[in-house]
This record gives C-alpha cells, sequence and structure tokens, in this order.
C-alpha cells in the first residue's frame, strides 16, 4: 500500500507543513524509520529526533512549526498514527469462528448473533452472551453470568459466576473475574473464611490486561467503570468501586472498599489502602503507597502519598543527607576544639 502525505493528513484531520506529495509506504518509530515510512513525535523531550530520523515524514503536534522533511501537524500525534498503523498494517489475527464441537454449553444459555465459542470453552447454565462476541479456547464462564455485545475474551480467563461484563470489552489471557474476597475472621489463631456473595459489573469500553484478579464484592458489587483500562498483573479487591475512563497500571493493588473516581491514573506498582477515596482526575504517581483519601485534581507521589510538591522536597532532603552528614560531623568536631580552647583558657 502506498499513500500521498496529503491523503494521509486527510485520514487524520492534520495540516501538512512541506510537500504533500511525498509518497509514504510504510510506518515505523522514530529511531528505526527509513526512506517511504511515516513516523510520530508526541513527546517534546525526543524532539531533537526529528532532525536524525530516516522517515519520510513525521506526525506532529501544533508546537512544530517546521521541519527540515515534510511533516503532518495534528492535536493527538499518538492517536492519529495509531489511525495511520490500521490503515497501513490492519490486524492479522484471525480469530474463532463459530461454536467448536469441543466447547461445552449448559442449560438455559442464551447465546447472540454471530458469536464465537473456541475450543474447551465451558460456559455453565443460564449464561446469557451479546452478538458478535468472540470467546477464545480454555475460557470459563460461570452461572447466571451476563456479556454484551462486541467483547472479545482471550484464552484461558475465567468468569465466576453472576459477574456482569459490558460490550466492547477486551479480557486478555489468565484473568479472573468475580474470585472470592480476602475476607477472614482471625478468632484464637485462627482464621475463619467470610462468605463472598456480592458480584462484579464491568462497564462497556472496557480493557482488562493479562493476569488480572477483579475479587467479586463481600455483598453487593466490585465495579469497573465504562472506558476504564486495566494493565497486567493488577489486583482489585472486593467492593472496589473504579469510576470511568480510569488508567490502571500494572502490578497496582487496590485494597477493599476503596472508591476511584473518574479519569484517575494510578501508575506502575501503586499500592492503596482499603476503606479510602481517591478523587477524580487524581494522579497517583508510581510506586508510592496510598494511605489516606487523596482529593479530586491531586498528584501525589512516595511512601506514604504525599503532594507532588512536597514529596519532591523531601526527596531533595534525602538526596542531600550524607553531605548534611558530614557537614554536622565537622561542626561537632570544631565545636568540640573551640570547647577545649575555652576550658583551657
Amino acid at each position: 500500500m502506498q499513500k500521498t502525505l496529503k491523503e494521509i493528513a486527510e485520514l487524520i484531520d492534520g495540516e501538512v507543513v512541506g510537500n504533500g506529495d511525498t509518497i509514504i509506504t510504510g510506518v515505523s518509530g522514530i529511531k528505526e524509520a527509513g526512506e517511504g515510512d511515516i513516523t510520530f513525535l508526541a513527546n517534546p523531550k525526543y524532539f531533537s529526533l526529528i532532525e536524525k530520523t530516516h522517515a519520510s515524514a513525521i506526525v506532529t503536534s501544533p508546537d512544530v512549526e517546521t521541519a527540515a522533511k515534510p511533516i503532518v501537524r495534528t492535536e493527538n500525534p499518538s492517536l492519529a498514527f495509531a489511525k495511520i498503523v490500521s490503515t497501513f498494517a490492519p490486524s492479522q489475527v484471525k480469530h474463532p469462528q463459530g461454536i467448536h464441537p469441543t466447547a461445552i454449553i449448559g442449560e438455559d444459555v442464551t447465546l447472540g448473533s454471530d458469536i464465537a465459542i473456541g475450543p474447551y470453552v465451558v460456559i455453565e447454565d443460564e449464561v446469557s452472551i451479546g452478538d458478535k462476541t468472540i470467546i477464545y479456547s480454555g475460557c470459563f464462564i460461570g452461572q447466571h453470568t451476563k456479556i454484551g455485545a462486541d467483547t472479545l475474551v482471550y484464552p484461558n480467563v475465567s468468569i465466576r459466576e453472576r459477574s456482569t461484563i459490558g460490550s466492547r470489552v477486551i479480557i486478555h489471557s489468565g484473568t479472573v473475574i468475580g474470585s472470592d474476597g480476602f475476607g477472614f475472621a482471625t478468632i484464637d489463631g485462627l482464621h475463619h473464611k467470610i462468605p463472598q456473595i456480592g458480584t462484579v459489573e464491568i462497564g462497556d469500553d472496557v480493557e482488562i490486561g493479562a493476569n488480572v484478579t477483579i475479587d467479586r464484592a463481600r455483598f453487593d458489587k466490585t465495579v469497573i467503570g465504562k472506558g476504564t483500562k486495566i494493565d497486567n498483573l493488577v489486583q482489585i479487591a472486593h467492593n472496589v468501586l473504579i469510576g470511568e475512563n480510569s488508567i490502571i497500571v500494572a502490578q497496582v493493588g487496590i485494597s477493599g472498599s476503596t472508591t476511584i473516581g473518574k479519569n484517575v491514573i494510578l501508575a506502575g506498582q501503586v499500592g492503596v489502602v482499603g476503606h479510602i477515596t481517591i478523587g477524580d482526575n487524581a494522579i497517583v504517581m508510581a510506586q508510592s503507597g496510598v494511605s489516606k483519601s487523596v482529593p479530586a485534581q491531586t498528584t501525589v507521589w512516595g511512601y506514604p502519598a504525599k503532594p507532588e510538591k512536597i514529596a519532591k522536597q523531601i526527596n531533595a532532603c534525602v538526596h542531600n543527607l550524607p553531605r548534611l552528614y558530614n557537614t554536622i560531623t565537622e561542626l561537632k568536631k570544631r565545636i568540640k576544639e573551640l570547647e577545649s580552647k575555652l576550658k583551657d583558657k
């Protein structure tokens, strides 16, 4: 496939600066790109690569006014480039089709039109699955579960009983939805299991990474809001409520009965205690430990997490500890010398 730069600009609603007749035959990263490729640049710290790349054209933000080679300026270079990639390199994944004869389907199961169920899938009684949903091999769908339309469930996913999954949801391999919440009562040194009789509800347009665990509620439900994206290896405990369009990055752990607002970002390896609230549009930076509620529109960092500005000041002081230690040691030595001289007098 080949397109002119002008045609690509029309595809992404961008503005060409330079030769719009430049022929584009492929897509690549800015460091790997060669002649004929188009690439993109979204992060200002990499602007110096504009002059070094071998790409024939670059998708940039409006901050770039001109360059040594043709550019296409657009408000969101990353999203625009995703559209270009889909045009030049459409997905080669071949999804299952139809219902495989080894699939085990229970009684009173409602299956929508054009669905696909792969080998060795187990679907228990009274499950409902919407139109055009695809379930790969080795998945388990528990009783009374509801799955919406156009949802994609990759291999070896377990969805326990009475869970609700929305439409256009993507669930990657190894994920477990609706496992028991971690609840025990300790009496005389023995841990007695507390029944977890709630459910899990996943909203529309959610994507859940590989090996994620989302526990069912003790009562009521654990909720993942519409449009939220969850990375690999995340643990979400019982009765957690996550608002719409939040981002939960790899290795995050959220303790029970915590409420996460809308458009929240929890960066990698964040740990959150239970029974607190993180407000809308808050950002928790990587490896932070959140021990108390975080107000909306706030960025926090550190362990325990503090407002970003305060955390950075504390971190700067910590880095200065060796110098401060040497200074104090020298001052103690000089004080001792002065005290000795005063005593001699």
